[in-house]
């Protein structure tokens, strides 16, 4: 349809047309297309990284890069102290920490309770046996007591409880957690644990958003726990492992299972061990993104639209010209395409450079701190690019339309400005 000699035509008549447009008007319009290409990128972005930062903090305060966990036909890992011998031989570990976890409740205000029928202030919580200095390392736990300090090493009698826990800082009754009322640091709790219960005192609150596996749990002393729970065999619950910088989770993983670790205990790498629904959440406010960003295209494809019709309408009479003294009308539909081409590519280059440039690492180091979430700009190069070409295409079908309707019409009309 278009010949070489048209397409060169169109390129020296599409050139010469932006020279000579309004520098206020083609700024006007590239600056359209810039803001259409970071709807198209940066809300998809935004929402998809909402989840993003859940999953993160999944990665960074519970499984690590690979958990090794209990078996589902198994209380405990069975050779829990070999097995953490083992792992923290491996040169390619930096850190690991070994949980004891096990069911419970956390009850309150009992000693004021004056009425036998009055409901109890207690909540069903995962109570956590750790040792204070390898969790800390591991997932830096500490930075989140806001409230009171973190346990030390040795400390007896004393928990560090998730926010969830408490009323003050919870959203409200959750099935299975009733936040406890009129507590905080130096608050005296009762623990229950398989049927045995111990007076503790909160020595601190962990104040993190609403989905981090750290607001509805208790954390105590490993060997308080294991006292409580009448555990003396040593066998825990969890191994997290941190893997150093640029090792394979996978190759790792199957380095724990070729040792024999996958006998005695389930082995993940952090993607397996995530919970199934957030992969499908995730999805979800893709789709989202997508679909609002779909209005911002259209948007844009309009304004392209409009911009090019009154432009080929106001020229009318030059284009009859051009037709007159021999050009084709492909050759001049082609100056109008490079023209909305051009717009496109300019306004996404330029997005781009914002983009990589600047708001993607800029959020990284600083995310956005949502209730949540800390929430990350997820913009994978693959899936960005296809955004440009898709921006592209929707401005050369909006700019080819108008350019097409005015070629179309009678030479001689269009010279003489007739209808």
């Amino acid at each position: 349809m278009f010949s070489l000699l048209n397409i060169r035509v169109g390129w020296f008549l599409a050139w010469r047309q932006i020279r000579r447009s309004s520098v206020w008007t083609t700024s006007l319009i590239i600056f359209v297309m810039l803001l259409t290409f970071l709807n198209l990128v940066v809300v998809t972005g935004i929402l998809v990284g909402l989840v993003q930062g859940i999953t993160d903090l999944y990665r960074l305060q519970e499984t690590g890069d690979v958990i090794v966990s209990t078996l589902d036909t198994k209380n405990y890992i069975e050779q829990s102290p070999q097995i953490i011998s083992f792992i923290q031989t491996l040169p390619q570990v930096e850190h690991v920490t070994a949980r004891y976890i096990v069911n419970g409740s956390i009850e309150a205000n009992y000693k004021t309770r004056t009425d036998p029928n009055e409901k109890p202030n207690e909540s069903g919580a995962a109570i956590v046996g750790i040792d204070p200095v390898a969790e800390n390392a591991f997932s830096g736990i500490a930075r989140n007591v806001e409230e009171g300090s973190f346990l030390a090493p040795g400390d007896f009698d004393s928990v560090v409880v998730g926010s969830q826990l408490i009323a003050k800082y919870s959203f409200g009754e959750i099935p299975g957690i009733r936040p406890l009322k009129n507590v905080g640091p130096g608050s005296v709790v009762r623990i229950t644990v398989n049927g045995q219960t111990r007076e503790v005192v909160i020595k601190g609150i962990l104040i993190d958003k609403a989905n981090s596996p750290l607001s509805s749990q208790v954390f105590m002393s490993a060997a308080q726990l294991r006292t409580l729970a009448g555990r003396d065999d040593y066998s825990v619950n969890q191994v997290a492992i941190r893997l150093k910088k640029g090792v394979d989770e996978v190759a790792f993983k199957d380095l724990l299972v070729r040792s024999g670790v996958g006998r005695f205990a389930k082995v993940q790498t952090f993607e397996q061990a995530i919970p199934n629904g957030v992969e499908d959440v995730k999805n979800t406010f893709a789709v989202l993104g997508n679909a609002i960003s779909s209005v911002g295209l259209v948007v844009a494809s309009i304004t392209i639209f409009i911009v090019i019709f009154i432009n080929a309408l106001t020229r009318r009479k030059f284009i009859g010209i051009l037709k007159g003294i021999g050009i084709s009308p492909q050759a001049i539909e082609v100056a109008y395409l490079l023209q909305s081409m051009f717009y496109a590519l300019v306004g996404s280059s330029i997005g781009l450079i914002i983009l990589f440039g600047f708001l993607v690492p800029y959020i990284s180091a600083h995310p956005i701190n949502l209730p949540i979430s800390n929430t990350v700009l997820v913009a994978p190069v693959g899936e960005t690019l296809l955004r440009v070409v898709l921006l592209v295409l929707a401005t050369l079908i909006a700019g080819y339309i108008p350019a097409r309707m005015i070629v179309k019409k009678n030479t001689l009309d269009s010279i003489l400005g007739r209808n």
